[in-house]
């Protein structure tokens, strides 16, 4: 199936007067000042029902945004990473319940960390079973973003992971931080994706952001998707922002993490690194709706496709109270490999079809992908959440998206 324009939202399966509220409901956050604007596209049966652009890219400048503005994706990414893996699944190379130090040797010798002996020292454990891919795909294998003030992340701070000169080097150093706690007994968002890339550089024999324009990229003609803008394109970043309680949205200097987008990074990272527009994003959606495959070119099995979309997380785990962000995992709402899954849309509160894979980024970009309605969404902004009351722009899309429904 290819992914072309309908006359009318009707022809596509949609209704004009549903798809106006979900316009409304962004520009009603424009209006109030918790967003700069936002740029939509969804699909359905194929057939992209509507392109919506609303607001700016710039306040201050009073500069629009465009249907070709290149936006951080950040966390968007990680689904990408996933095809990624699920490429050289297809050939073979690796099963979910292979260990990591398969791939990764330096991983062989992981330890947990229990906690500070009476001198303030790390104690440490053997792990339970060594961490495995599924684990790793699913945020489940010990690994930590390193980021918190918890004991567990310090070692992160002290190897300083991300100055590492290659992928290998980078989970090589991770790999000798203790995990956090026993393989496949919590939920913890971390850098499992980054250290994938590394995975994926040792299966393939090729960079990590060659690796995806050769065998995602290109076949799939994301033309302006990369790890980073080169001259020509990268006036067509947008501003950042902010959420203030006090001043309300506050323009970022520079982006908070992960550079600045505007020269190759020294290592790609799999977790969070790629900007990406709103068709090209599109582009990747509608080739996971068709369970593979887009304009006659397939990048991956429609049994990969199955397995990266399907819940690999316990029941248990479900009602634990892990998760991250608006993305808490709950009864209805489980995780597949490197995305979020809607086991229960009506256990989960959110109005989707059964089956729905999902992720968002920091900076508050989204896209979900809903095989039972055939249908694609993807919403990109620019904007970091810092404080409460804003309502999530995924959630509010998919609750008005389903009065669009015919």
């Amino acid at each position: 199936m290819v992914l072309e324009t309908a006359a009318r939202p009707e022809d596509a399966g949609l209704s004009a007067a549903g798809l106006d509220g979900v316009d409304a409901g962004l520009q009603a956050q424009i209006d109030r000042g918790d967003l700069a604007g936002a740029v939509t596209l969804v699909a359905r049966h194929g057939r992209v029902a509507r392109r919506s652009v609303l607001g700016l890219d710039n306040i201050e400048k009073k500069t629009r945004l465009r249907t070709d503005t290149i936006f951080r994706i950040y966390s968007m990414t990680k689904p990408v990473t996933a095809v990624a893996m699920m490429i050289l699944w297809d050939k073979g190379l690796w099963k979910p319940d292979d260990p990591v130090e398969k791939f990764l040797p330096a991983f062989k010798h992981a330890t947990v960390f229990e906690g500070l002996d009476d001198g303030e020292r790390p104690v440490t454990a053997k792990p339970d079973h060594p961490p495995t891919l599924r684990e790793l795909l699913t945020h489940t294998a010990g690994l930590s973003y390193g980021a918190s003030e918890a004991l567990y992340d310090r070692p992160y701070k002290e190897a300083k992971i991300w100055s590492a000169p290659t992928l290998a080097e980078f989970a090589e150093r991770i790999a000798r931080i203790p995990l956090a706690y026993q393989p496949g007994t919590q939920w913890l968002y971390s850098l499992s994706m980054d250290v994938q890339g590394a995975i994926i550089e040792a299966l393939s024999g090729m960079r990590l952001a060659d690796f995806m324009q050769a065998h995602i990229f290109a076949p799939l003609k994301m033309v302006d998707t990369g790890f980073w803008a080169p001259p020509g394109k990268a006036e067509r970043l947008p501003t950042l922002y902010r959420t203030s309680s006090k001043r309300g949205l506050v323009a970022l200097e520079k982006p908070p993490m992960l550079g600045d987008h505007l020269s190759p990074p020294k290592i790609a990272g799999g977790g969070g690194g790629l900007v990406s527009t709103l068709d090209d994003y599109a582009r990747f959606a509608q080739m996971l709706l068709n369970r593979g495959a887009l304009d006659g070119v397939r990048v991956i099995s429609p049994e990969a496709v199955a397995l990266m979309s399907t819940n690999h997380l316990p029941a248990w785990m479900l009602g634990a109270g892990f998760g991250v962000g608006a993305m808490q995992i709950r009864p209805g709402f489980g995780y597949g490999f490197n995305g979020a899954v809607f086991t229960d849309p009506d256990a989960a509160g959110i109005p989707v079809g059964r089956g729905t894979y999902e992720w968002d980024g920091a900076a508050g970009t989204w896209f979900w992908v809903d095989w039972a309605n055939d249908l694609i969404f993807v919403g990109m902004i620019q904007r970091f959440t810092m404080t409460e009351g804003i309502e999530n722009a995924q959630q509010l899309t998919q609750k008005l998206m389903a009065k669009a429904i015919l």
